[in-house]
């Protein structure tokens, strides 16, 4: 018992966000068959003597899992592969971004989804859609102005452009991510002094004029470039954030 319980979890090794990689592993061993359906997965003690993790990281893992239909628990009995383990969707919860390196990948993601929206927003966009964006924009522009985070009014600006494509896919999928997908507990205003604050405040307005105008004027290039180079620009202050605190 002891040995399969090593072979099936023997591959995790340490990481920054051990609860993701850890879930992670156990996803991709019950995807490929590894852990079949009904199988019961280690204990938590095995868990932990094979990887080193603390009980808290597995239970967090496993109520991962859980979350996504990939496992089932029984009373006394432990946690079992679910007898149709199709993850239910695609999501991503708080719990995924507890490290900088996490948020990067989001980032990326975002980048991939929002370069196409913003070109065929430009494309397709209609008055409707371009007074909804300045709508949202204002609100974001207000909330910075304030010294707020601004990430619900974030978020809601970048939803008007998934909507202004005219696919209420991309919509959808922004709508199965949330606000998460604008993770404000690493933008450290808290840190930050006054001017500083300032900067920032006037950076992410610029950014998002950006892109707006872009949008506005149909201007599908400049689109896709004021989108790339917001997010990109996100990703590299997000990098010096984690090389400072490393």
């Amino acid at each position: 018992m002891a040995d399969r319980d090593n072979a099936v979890v023997n591959t995790i090794q340490q990481a920054p966000n051990l609860r993701s990689y850890l879930a992670d592993m156990l996803t991709a061993q019950i995807e490929s068959g590894d852990l079949k359906p009904g199988q019961r997965l280690p204990t938590e003690q095995a868990i932990m003597t094979a990887t080193g993790v603390s009980r808290t990281i597995v239970r967090e893992a496993l109520a991962a899992l859980r979350a996504k239909g990939l496992i089932t628990t029984r009373q006394g009995l432990g946690a079992f592969v679910s007898n149709d383990p199709t993850p239910r969707s695609f999501s991503i919860i708080p719990n995924d971004l507890q490290s900088i390196d996490e948020v990067l990948r989001v980032l990326e993601l975002r980048m991939g989804i929002e370069y196409e929206a913003a070109g065929l927003a430009a494309l397709r966009r209609t008055q409707e859609d371009i007074d909804r964006m300045q709508d949202r924009l204002d609100a974001l522009d207000k909330a910075l102005e304030e010294g707020g985070y601004g990430a619900q009014e974030d978020y809601a600006f970048h939803r008007s452009i998934l909507v202004a494509t005219q696919n209420s896919y991309y919509g959808r999928l922004f709508d199965t991510f949330g606000n998460i997908m604008v993770p404000r507990q690493w933008a450290r205003l808290d840190k930050m002094t006054s001017v500083e604050r300032k900067r920032h405040a006037a950076r992410m307005r610029r950014e998002h004029h950006a892109i707006f105008a872009a949008i506005r004027d149909r201007d599908e290039p400049a689109a896709r470039r004021a989108i790339r180079s917001h997010l990109s620009k996100s990703a590299a202050r997000f990098e010096e954030l984690r090389d400072a605190t490393a």
